[in-house]
């Protein structure tokens, strides 16, 4: 695990245990949550997704909302799954009305995010997923506003504290 200004960066080996960091977040998550997905294809976006629902307690599998734009899902808390891949163009997302997903008693995961990102909301947590080698991503949390400073570090503190996996935390 490296924590430098804020930002957490960890090395999963699998899609399983992508899903499992995306439980610990998911169980942490409180109100009012952005997460601002970003990487490649196949870099994991939609297993960490997964993972976080998990952790909220959906028993739904959420699958990639890529031709819907979104998806709901009801837990602990709501989760909004937004994936702006198939948009091309800033006026498409920023005609979206995607206001009405950023809400005191959700949480809203963002694949693609970067496509976006000029008119997504500046406090957030961006996670940022890339391909290493085989089925090993690394999966890095930046945090933007205080509270999700704080999130970041309730997320080392429960990883740390996880002795079922061993976390490649870098």
């Amino acid at each position: 695990m490296k924590m430098d200004n804020g930002m957490l960066s960890i090395v999963t080996a699998s899609p399983d245990q992508t899903r499992r960091l995306g439980m610990h977040l998911g169980r942490l998550a409180q109100g009012n949550q952005v997460y601002l997905l970003t990487g490649n294809l196949g870099t994991g976006k939609t297993h960490l997704v997964q993972g976080i629902a998990f952790g909220l307690g959906i028993v739904e599998y959420a699958c990639s909302p890529s031709f819907m734009i979104a998806r709901e899902y009801h837990g602990r808390l709501p989760l909004y799954h937004l994936d702006l891949y198939r948009l091309d163009h800033l006026e498409e997302i920023a005609g979206l009305g995607l206001d009405e997903y950023f809400r005191d008693d959700s949480i809203c995961a963002i694949e693609w995010a970067d496509k976006g990102v000029s008119v997504l909301p500046g406090d957030n947590l961006t996670i940022r997923l890339s391909h290493l080698a085989g089925e090993r991503r690394r999966i890095s949390f930046v945090p933007h506003g205080k509270k999700y400073d704080q999130l970041v570090d309730r997320l080392k503190t429960s990883l740390q504290k996880d002795r079922e996996d061993k976390w490649n935390l870098q």
